[in-house]
């Protein structure tokens, strides 16, 4: 795990990288953008959280393509490439089982891009942001953000608690789990609704909504965030035309049709790598950096 020298840049910079790679997972479902996307985006995630993001991967990510590539078939009938048929008499077809693992792998890659993004775009980021344009949203916004994770580690708090008076949800019969679960699950509620209301009280101490507030800011747009908004203003518009240009066109219904690789499509996938795999680039970079300097004390 090394550290993240992209979370340093400026947050627009943030912002606009992870509006790009999500926009363009939800729209690119050739194969090989697909595989681009997910390659970089658990290097990306591993290189933030380490092997939290293997272990991540391993025991909930994979079965989920595999259980998503199964299940689908079993709604979606369409296709021409026929397998066999079921005992009701709908169709098994290929192109369904390929937009199985297509649908699952997406669903993958996002949750990973979200997953950085939810690290990297800090709740203070979201409101620098956003405050001024959409201060109600914003807030709403970046108090949700924080309020997932809060809401989870105070849960692990109270069910340990819970666990240390022989209050253990994973042991008894069912009808003492239940009210166990119960119990816990009352007791973050109340624990919200206070938070909720300190936090009410807290913003209105500190002059939140009055005209002619000001907020501080430690953000300084400097010359590496220009050079790192070209690069993105650059791929994210030489990418949109590839899209426009059907560069990554690719369907599986009816049958399986797909844009061929050459070399006026290639480009468009090498820029694609590139701007996903730009985060580790540079954490890598900056880490080479640093040992180099540790290495000269």
């Amino acid at each position: 795990m090394m550290r993240d020298s992209f979370a340093d840049y400026h947050p627009f910079n943030n912002f606009l990288y992870f509006t790009l790679v999500i926009g363009f997972s939800l729209v690119l479902s050739h194969p090989l953008a697909q595989v681009i996307a997910l390659i970089c985006a658990c290097a990306y995630a591993i290189s933030i959280d380490g092997k939290k993001s293997v272990l991540f991967l391993l025991k909930y990510c994979l079965p989920m393509v595999l259980l998503t590539a199964f299940i689908n078939p079993a709604f979606n009938h369409e296709g021409t490439t026929i397998l066999l048929y079921f005992s009701n008499g709908n169709p098994l077809t290929l192109e369904s089982i390929l937009y199985g693992f297509s649908a699952g792998a997406m669903l993958i890659t996002l949750l990973l891009w979200f997953s950085s993004f939810n690290r990297v775009m800090t709740s203070d980021k979201f409101i620098y942001l956003f405050g001024k344009i959409i201060p109600a949203l914003s807030l709403v916004l970046s108090m949700s953000l924080r309020f997932v994770p809060k809401f989870k580690s105070q849960m692990a708090t109270v069910t340990e608690a819970q666990r240390s008076i022989g209050r253990d949800v994973s042991s008894g019969s069912l009808w003492q789990r239940t009210k166990t679960a119960i119990l816990i699950f009352s007791i973050m509620i109340t624990w919200a609704l206070e938070n909720a209301i300190e936090t009410a009280d807290s913003m209105k101490s500190r002059g939140y909504g009055l005209k002619g507030r000001t907020a501080f800011s430690i953000y300084r747009f400097d010359v590496r965030d220009k050079y790192t908004l070209i690069w993105f203003g650059f791929c994210g518009l030489f990418l949109l035309s590839g899209t426009l240009l059907s560069a990554f066109g690719f369907r599986y219904f009816p049958n399986v049709r797909y844009a061929a690789l050459d070399m006026t499509t290639i480009p468009f996938y090498c820029v694609y790598f590139a701007l996903c795999i730009t985060p580790v680039v540079l954490n890598l970079k900056e880490e080479r950096k640093w040992k180099t300097l540790v290495s000269k004390m």
